[in-house]
């Protein structure tokens, strides 16, 4: 197996898979291959039960889309809500997981990514995601967030 298989395996296993598209719109005809779009996503953040992040970003169409080796760009928004009783872990409410990586998704073959961070502000009882895209060489300023207040979750909203 050559150094470029390993790379390929190895980025193929680190891909993110948690996230279920909800649907897309065409921005951009392409005249061979898939049309560029906006594409929504939805994830439940894996430590904390209860809450869903929906995230909108580009992604580029043409042949390059086609077989994967386009570059998107690096315009995403995030909106996340909470859709359940909410947990947080002694970890979290310390601030000792500030900055953990919740979601994560190739938005190029090889060096670049969009990714979902959490903050929790103890003082008003929130959850913050943040949205960003990142480069081996140079991320972007482009960035959006998403805060969640931490609510009682009562048995009347779970009926619906």
């Amino acid at each position: 197996m050559n150094f470029f298989s390993v790379v390929m395996i190895g980025l193929l296993l680190t891909a993110s898979a948690a996230a279920e598209e909800i649907g897309s719109v065409n921005t951009k005809f392409k005249w061979l291959g898939p049309n560029d779009k906006i594409v929504i996503e939805v994830f439940e953040d894996p430590e904390v039960p209860g809450v869903a992040c929906y995230l909108s970003h580009a992604k580029t169409g043409g042949m390059s889309g086609a077989i994967g080796v386009a570059e998107d760009t690096a315009d995403a928004s995030i909106a996340c809500r909470q859709i359940g009783p909410i947990k947080i872990t002694g970890r979290i409410r310390s601030g000792k997981d500030d900055g953990e990586e919740v979601f994560k998704k190739r938005t190029s073959l090889v060096f670049k990514s969009t990714q979902v961070v959490r903050f929790y502000d103890s003082k008003r009882h929130v959850l913050v995601y943040l949205t960003y895209s990142d480069r081996v060489i140079e991320g972007s300023p482009k960035n959006s967030i998403s805060v969640v207040p931490v609510l009682p979750w009562s048995a009347d909203s779970e009926a619906r």
